[in-house]
């Protein structure tokens, strides 16, 4: 009676594993997952994994090749230019939706995830880009927090999964592009802006945040290619 429950424990434990993997960029675009091979890293059985694998493969983040078997998906720019323009109509709808049903409580949690956010180093390394989880959640909470009030459980999942999308592509650049960027600066703006109710400047911060990440990683992605 008891199986099934075990067996979903354990193939959500090995997605969540794989998934971060495929997002901090231990497993690299392009790689074949063979079956045997995830089973070896992960310490797990075939069944699981496979279950994990479909369930990355609907999200994007794993490619099904018919006869060929599973990949971690490939990235570009023109890939990236689109999610960007998509994340900015989104996340700009449910900035605004927030900031225009903003109450105390929803104004105290983005203080809050600000706070948290801008005490926490970027990297465990300050001389070198050295991934730090604590910040990459930080800086999650922070996003979040800023469109938690939207009133749509739906628009929030959708920003979840485009959030996912572009973190890949932004921790893919991080080593070579730190220390740009590192400051609280911008997030700070756009904490302000949110919290005072000044609708149209947190969207426009917002979205030219997202825009100026894009062009840092589409120069460094030009870079590699020279």
């Amino acid at each position: 009676m008891n199986e099934p429950i075990v067996r979903l424990t354990t193939s959500s434990t090995v997605y969540d594993r794989i998934r971060d993997d495929i997002l901090a960029g231990s497993l690299a675009p392009g790689l074949k997952l063979r079956i045997e091979f995830v089973c070896e890293r992960y310490g797990i059985g075939a069944s699981p994994v496979r279950e994990a694998l479909n369930r990355l493969s609907s999200e994007g983040l794993v490619e099904r090749r018919d006869q060929r078997g599973f990949y971690v998906s490939q990235v570009s720019l023109a890939q990236l230019a689109e999610l960007v323009k998509t994340r900015c109509w989104l996340e700009g709808i449910a900035v605004r939706e927030s900031i225009l049903h903003r109450t105390v409580a929803w104004e105290e949690g983005v203080v809050l995830a600000f706070h948290r956010l801008s005490r926490t180093p970027r990297s465990l390394d300050p001389a070198s880009y050295s991934f730090n989880p604590d910040w990459e959640e930080r800086h999650r909470e922070f996003y979040h927090a800023l469109i938690a009030n939207c009133g749509s459980s739906w628009l929030l999942g959708f920003c979840r999964d485009m959030r996912d999308q572009a973190d890949r592509y932004r921790r893919l650049a991080a080593a070579r592009v730190y220390p740009a960027r590192q400051g609280p600066d911008e997030h700070r703006e756009i904490m302000d802006a949110a919290i005072d109710g000044e609708v149209e400047r947190a969207v426009d911060l917002l979205q030219r945040h997202y825009q100026k990440t894009l062009t840092i990683i589409e120069t460094d992605f030009a870079a590699a290619a020279d």
